[in-house]
């Protein structure tokens, strides 16, 4: 994964209060930013410990960029429990849940990640990464602050680690998001860069409207939501990029602060919601590769997704922290490749390592490329309705 500069266009954008249009123009294709927020509560506890006051009260906060929760419960005294992921936080009045995006204020839970992206972009589909949903097309992607994992190598950690109040954002609410995925020609809408769980509400009302015009809907998650508000997603999402970590619950732990078994059930329930799904494994050295773990994964997806779920094993990069580790080798991920093949999964990639030949869709009958890529340029598509021009077996995935 290529280093991001130092200062974004978007954190220029920001800077410079543009209007939405010329954010936008100057967002797309860049790269993430952040910065110090002007939005930020008077006096609000995360983890027992109390953040720093601010110019803004809790009121004037909520007054616009929030929105009442969907899945929370009231337990008395002022006190919630959040529905939406495992973690089930209760918080007293003012807490903060652990994705630092959600808010008890007099009783009720609030997200405070409404309406307020602070990474805007237009990318490729092949970026998220989806290899079997309209190739060649692109995603209006969008982001903010927040999530409800804390993985120590985050490749985004400096926005999903961080309080939408914390963030530099821009107005964008759901009806504007649909309008610029249009306006831009974009194929679908990408929730994606930290975590939708962290903006729930946001994205499934966002995934409505867009649903309602046509446009398509791609949620970018590590999959760690409770059943009821993952098949309230499924009714108007229509592929899924799910981060598979590891196959250990005591590496889901370590890693990551979350656990396994949950993610396993967010990927059987979206297949069974009729989600096009695409499985990535992040391979990181001392942690995620060892290969009896990935036989046990991959034996897992083949039993459980069938032959053609796709899977894409992703090169590891020094960051955030661990930036200790080295790469992930070549050999390891070509390893996991052929672990995952041998299991019995016919579309099998390697991402995160510009110019390597598994980036290529191949025919699993005949073997020939059925779409070649190079990075997330499509070089040649070799697709006839879906199947394999040269032999006619059909490629699993939704191409147009």
């Amino acid at each position: 994964m290529p280093k991001r500069k130092e200062k974004s266009e978007i954190e220029k954008a920001l800077s410079q209060k543009l209007s939405r249009r010329e954010f936008l123009k100057k967002a797309a294709l860049g790269a993430i930013g952040v910065g110090v927020g002007a939005y930020a509560l008077d006096r609000i506890f995360f983890g027992g410990q109390e953040l720093p006051a601010a110019s803004q009260t809790m009121t004037q906060s909520l007054s616009k960029w929030s929105k009442e929760a969907y899945n929370f419960i009231q337990l008395g005294g002022n006190r919630v429990k959040c529905m939406t992921c495992p973690h089930g936080c209760i918080l007293d009045e003012n807490g903060v849940g652990i994705c630092r995006a959600k808010v008890n204020k007099n009783g009720k839970l609030y997200s405070i990640a409404y309406g307020n992206p602070c990474a805007v972009h237009i990318d490729p589909v092949e970026k998220k990464p989806l290899f079997h949903f309209y190739p060649g097309s692109t995603a209006y992607s969008l982001a903010t602050g927040g999530c409800n994992l804390r993985c120590l190598n985050c490749q985004n950690w400096d926005i999903s680690q961080a309080s939408p109040l914390e963030t530099k954002n821009i107005d964008l609410m759901p009806e504007q998001v649909v309008d610029e995925a249009l306006s831009n020609n974009c194929k679908s809408i990408a929730y994606t860069y930290s975590d939708p769980l962290a903006f729930y509400e946001y994205t499934l009302d966002s995934c409505k409207i867009a649903r309602g015009k046509g446009v398509k809907n791609i949620l970018v998650t590590a999959g760690y939501i409770n059943t009821a508000p993952l098949k309230e997603w499924c009714k108007y999402v229509d592929a899924a990029h799910v981060d598979l970590k590891s196959f250990s619950e005591e590496i889901y732990n370590k890693l990551n602060s979350a656990t396994l078994q949950p993610v396993l059930n967010t990927i059987k329930t979206m297949k069974e919601q009729g989600v096009w799904v695409e499985i990535i494994n992040l391979v990181v050295p001392t942690w995620t590769d060892k290969m009896d773990m990935i036989k046990q994964m991959c034996e897992w997806i083949h039993k459980n997704c069938g032959e053609d779920q796709v899977l894409h094993f992703s090169r590891f990069y020094p960051q955030h922290k661990l930036t200790n580790l080295p790469q992930t080798p070549v050999d390891t991920l070509e390893q996991a490749r052929k672990t995952a093949i041998d299991s019995g999964l016919n579309y099998v990639y390697i991402g995160n390592v510009p110019g390597h030949n598994a980036e290529n869709t191949l025919c699993p009958k005949c073997g020939k490329i059925v779409v070649e890529r190079q990075g997330y340029t499509i070089k040649q598509n070799n697709l006839v309705n879906g199947t394999c021009k040269n032999c006619g077996q059909k490629i699993a995935g939704i191409w147009k």
